[in-house]
């Protein structure tokens, strides 16, 4: 028998340091800690957390009814909005959001002020693209197969700034590209895949 080993195994970078932020933060704090939604898509990490009383919360109305604590954001990030939320509520932040994450939230708050419209390569329902959207000030347009990308009507007038999930395969993404380049778009084109 022949035992292949990958090239890796593990958490990527972004997630790894999440997970080691809450696990720290339920080690060493007196205060509550909670995770706006699971820290990892990893049932065990979740449990095992929970057992250390860190539970995932999964929207800003929870915290209405939860004693005032901490509220880590997890590697995927949020919105601009989530944060200013949570603050309201009196609860601090801790920002484990992947800091490649905080790159594209970076892009897209930028060129959105710029007057971009920012394309979204990548799962309309990820709570990465979702955390992204959140950031723009101009429309946000989320697309994922080709043929959403034939479909697309906009003025050619507006520029656009793509950006993608850092998790999105790249072969499809320099595939939307191709698409989006035949369009004529005035655009700037951010490879944002880890």
């Amino acid at each position: 028998m022949q035992v292949t080993l990958a090239k890796s195994a593990g958490f990527c970078f972004g997630v790894k340091r999440a997970v080691d932020q809450v696990y720290q933060e339920a080690e060493h704090s007196r205060m509550p800690v909670y995770t706006f939604g699971p820290i990892i898509h990893n049932e065990t990490v979740v449990k095992d957390l929970e057992e250390k009383g860190v539970y995932a919360i999964s929207g800003i109305e929870e915290l209405k009814h939860l004693p005032k604590g901490i509220v880590v954001i997890r590697s995927h990030g949020v919105s601009k909005e989530i944060y200013e939320k949570i603050a309201a509520e009196g609860f601090r932040i801790v920002d484990a959001t992947c800091p490649f994450v905080l790159k594209i939230h970076r892009f897209a708050e930028d060129y959105s002020k710029k007057g971009y419209h920012i394309l979204i390569i990548g799962n309309a329902s990820h709570p990465e693209v979702e955390g992204i959207k959140g950031w723009c000030s101009t429309a946000a347009i989320v697309l994922e197969t080709a043929e959403q990308a034939e479909n697309l009507e906009i003025l050619e007038t507006i520029p656009l700034c793509i950006v993608s999930q850092t998790t999105f395969n790249y072969k499809k993404f320099q595939d939307l590209v191709e698409i989006l380049d035949k369009k004529r778009y005035d655009r700037v084109v951010v490879n944002t895949i880890c």
